[in-house]
């Protein structure tokens, strides 16, 4: 393993739940996807309300990192979410500590800004958890199950379990299920959380806010 991952498998590793609770969120979306703030603006609204550790996951695409300079404020993580199809089943898949300049990683990344925000463009999508693991492992960072809750297995353990078997390092544990999340939610979160600490996965949290921060828990 090389260093860089390394880092990041060990900082997330060292997050618990405390930390989602108002200081770290790793999954919220810029208008780079389909948020609406400007990745500038999210950083200054975490800044404003206290948190430490932000990550802006926007859709198939790392340009909100490549065209700005948020990185120099030091409180952002790199993150990307990917779609891809397994099994069936649309999966988001959240990469963490990722190179924005890996060429692995780019080569899945959208070719246009419809790849990353119109629903209808990116459920047609050709990507696999195999290969969208394997890049983000190529750039460093570690793979994370989004939402997990939202998946329809009929047994999400095992379900989880094959992603784990093709490289998956750790699963969204903290996450509010709002709005339609809330709506196509299949499993429980304390499910998700078993889950995660019967394969020692990494626990990640974040509001997959798509205008301004909003708390993870109610």
């Amino acid at each position: 393993m090389d260093e860089q991952k390394k880092n990041i498998l060990d900082f997330l590793r060292s997050l618990t739940e405390e930390d989602f609770k108002g200081q770290v969120d790793l999954h919220m979306h810029s208008n780079f996807s389909d948020g609406e703030l400007t990745p500038q603006e999210l950083v200054q609204d975490a800044i404003n309300k206290g948190y430490r550790k932000i990550a802006i996951a926007d859709h198939n695409t790392v340009e909100g990192y490549k065209k700005t300079d948020i990185l120099e404020s030091g409180m952002v993580l790199t993150a990307i979410e990917f779609d891809c199809w397994y099994k069936g089943v649309l999966v988001h898949i959240l990469g963490y500590g990722v190179d924005i300049n890996n060429a692995d990683l780019l080569k899945l990344c959208a070719k246009n800004k419809k790849e990353t925000e119109a629903d209808i463009v990116r459920l047609f999508n050709h990507r696999h958890p195999k290969d969208v693991i394997k890049a983000i492992h190529s750039a460093g960072g570690a793979a994370v199950l989004a939402h997990p809750a939202c998946y329809w297995a009929i047994n999400l353990d095992h379900f989880v379990k094959t992603l784990i078997d093709l490289g998956l390092d750790g699963i969204e544990s903290y996450y509010p299920y709002r709005r339609h999340r809330g709506i196509i939610k299949f499993h429980t979160a304390e499910a998700v959380r078993r889950i995660a600490r019967k394969y020692n996965l990494i626990m990640t949290g974040g509001s997959d806010s798509h205008r301004v921060i909003e708390s993870i828990f109610h």
